[in-house]
């Protein structure tokens, strides 16, 4: 019952601008913000959005929702950049995934009109912004958290620099069907 439902929804964004940050290609980027600590990068809103960005210049983070635009296709279990071993894909951050949307807390540097100057940044450049919203850590308080399989991986695999193991010619293979 749920899935027909779903099956009969068809979900829309539209993009409200575009990211771009010094990284053309996947190998050597950072993986997540914290491994691109001060990496400079802008959004372009467009003007249509401009007004929106009122106050905005009082954060000092943002979180970026975008698309994964050099992405496509999925596999249910993969190998993790910060990983050697197999994991589903929804205990991990991997960017091919069944809708490939991203996540970054980013450092907001200034607004001057519709653009953003960031830092801290870890995206490939040139994606579709989605959203933005701004980081308040009263909202989103963790308290206590454990973070599953990255506690162990984390001493393992020092380097948080991404290959190209998400480029469609990953070496993780879902165990149960592929999907492109």
């Amino acid at each position: 019952m749920i899935h027909d439902i779903m099956d009969a929804m068809k979900l829309e964004f539209q993009q409200i601008g575009t990211i771009y940050s010094p990284f053309r290609e996947l190998g050597g980027m950072p993986i997540q913000p914290a491994a691109g600590k001060g990496i400079p990068g802008r959004v372009i809103l467009d003007e249509a959005y401009t007004t929106g960005l009122l106050d905005l210049e009082g954060f000092s983070h943002i979180i970026l929702l975008y698309v994964f635009h050099r992405c496509s296709g999925y596999n249910l279990q993969v190998i993790p950049f910060l990983d050697t071993s197999l994991h589903g894909l929804f205990a991990t951050r991997a960017p091919r995934r069944p809708n490939p949307i991203g996540l970054s807390i980013v450092q907001l540097e200034s607004v001057e009109r519709n653009v953003l100057y960031i830092r801290d940044v870890d995206i490939l450049d040139g994606p579709p912004l989605l959203d933005i919203k701004p980081y308040v850590p009263d909202f989103d308080p963790a308290g206590t958290v454990r973070t599953g399989w990255l506690e162990k991986a984390r001493e393992k695999i020092p380097d948080r620099k991404s290959d190209d193991r998400f480029t469609g010619d990953e070496v993780s293979r879902d165990t149960s069907q592929e999907h492109s």
